[in-house]
């Protein structure tokens, strides 16, 4: 960066000088250094382009812009020191701008204040001037905001909030709704859970049950390790959807074996409760929600029976392979009777039996018949030979078709 003997300019926005006009100044070339280069384009407020261009050797920047600092030599001969950079603009009136301290030198001034001293006017001044991160702060300062802190964490535990559960990630549509648990909708789920979750908050697994046996579980089950809702959505997915558990057990994170446990348990508990809930509907609510082709062929009819059977697998016992083969399925199965009132609504649902059983046996033993009253009618198919049954109670058999 040598000074310039020829004709030279200063390239500095508002500077004018040049070394005929002010030949007291000094001139000095851009650097060669890659990258001091830019900096001093970044100094003067100067881009690069079709009116600015620099020419190492051809373009200056006058002695006006440098502090007296970034000279070395005596008074007749000077140069510019290595790496400097312009710093003496119109825009800053010629002066310098204060260089900041450097953390290394902040930090090693605090730390040489005596120990000891801590109130002392010393450390108030060394905190005005910077950031003061090493000093302790004075013994009791934040004895007020710890105890803000704990008022907090309080309230927030006070709070309740739930944690996020994987029902409100599954099961956050009408839709998803339908496929993981077949209600047909959340206001449907909402009033259903609603009504049965004060009750399962006391569940007992049903491992422990086995265990306890006929004298009962005195003591609740261990805390959860996941929401109760999530609990029944594992088993609607099992029972509902028919995954796999190991599906499900990766789905929640959890073993199979918990998820096995969870299914029996809620399979269980909701036999109890819903079993308990009487469905089946009186004759003026049939006959106000029966269809028109049933009011007009057969208003009499009360419920339409059928039998449903459920695949079961063969036992070990041929004693039970007997007992529960269904020459219908060919196969061992469950045999149950369902009741349907005209309008679609199930009103009747018996317990499971062995599926050798005959339709007008599961008739006589379901409980279907005292439900009855006289002058009601009973559609069912043709198979069923339940005439004298119904007759016993007053009603009929309607084999009906429209």
């Amino acid at each position: 960066m040598a000074e310039s003997k020829s004709r030279s300019f200063c390239c500095v926005p508002g500077c004018l000088s040049s070394n005929q006009k002010q030949p007291y100044l000094s001139f000095h070339s851009f650097p060669v250094d890659p990258n001091l280069k830019p900096k001093w384009i970044q100094a003067i407020r100067r881009e690069e382009g079709h009116s600015f261009n620099v020419k190492t050797g051809s373009t200056y920047v006058c002695s006006r812009h440098f502090a007296p600092d970034d000279y070395s030599g005596g008074c007749v001969v000077r140069r510019l020191k290595s790496g400097v950079v312009p710093s003496l603009f119109p825009w800053n009136k010629f002066t310098a701008p204060l260089r900041r301290e450097s953390v290394y030198d902040r930090t090693f001034k605090r730390q040489s204040i005596p120990l000891g001293c801590e109130d002392s006017d010393m450390v108030a001044k060394a905190g005005r001037m910077d950031h003061d991160y090493v000093t302790h702060p004075p013994v009791g300062a934040l004895d007020e905001a710890l105890d803000y802190i704990h008022d907090l964490e309080v309230k927030l535990q006070n709070t309740g909030l739930p944690p996020p559960t994987l029902f409100s990630r599954y099961c956050s549509s009408d839709d998803q709704i339908r496929f993981y648990t077949k209600f047909p909708s959340e206001r449907v789920f909402t009033i259903f859970w609603e009504s049965i979750a004060p009750s399962a908050l006391r569940l007992v697994y049903w491992t422990k049950a086995q265990r306890a046996g006929e004298e009962g579980c005195q003591d609740p089950s261990p805390p959860r390790i996941m929401p109760l809702i999530d609990e029944f959505l594992m088993y609607s997915m099992r029972v509902a959807v028919g995954m796999k558990e190991q599906l499900i057990a990766d789905m929640f994170n959890v073993s199979i074996a918990r998820v096995s446990r969870v299914t029996i348990t809620w399979a269980n508990y909701l036999f109890m409760m819903l079993s308990s809930l009487p469905i089946w509907i009186s004759r003026e609510k049939v006959k106000s929600t029966m269809p028109l082709k049933f009011q007009r062929y057969c208003p009499n009819v009360r419920v339409i029976l059928d039998c449903t059977e459920i695949c079961l697998e063969t036992a070990s016992s041929l004693t039970l392979q007997s007992e529960t083969f269904s020459h219908y399925k060919n196969r061992t199965t469950l045999k149950g009777l369902i009741g349907v009132a005209p309008n679609g609504l199930v009103t009747f649902i018996s317990p499971l039996y062995t599926g050798c059983i005959s339709d007008k046996e599961i008739t006589r033993i379901s409980g279907v018949l005292p439900l009855l009253e006289p002058g009601d009618d009973v559609m069912a198919d043709k198979g069923f030979l339940i005439q004298d049954l119904l007759a016993d109670v007053g009603a009929k058999q309607n084999h009906s078709t429209f």
